[in-house]
């Protein structure tokens, strides 16, 4: 329960969607989407 509460946050944070419209995402596009944000802060982070 803990994971899906920090998936829930991390998407929310950085996509500002509500929280109940990520609940609502299957566990995999929930986490598809958790993979593209951190790859998009890695590339931010790199200078890239």
């Amino acid at each position: 329960m803990e994971r899906l509460y920090q998936e829930v946050a991390y998407i929310a944070y950085h996509f500002h969607w509500p929280s109940e419209d990520i609940l609502m995402m299957e566990h995999g596009d929930r986490r598809r989407w958790v993979e593209e944000i951190g790859s998009i802060n890695r590339q931010i982070s790199s200078g890239r």
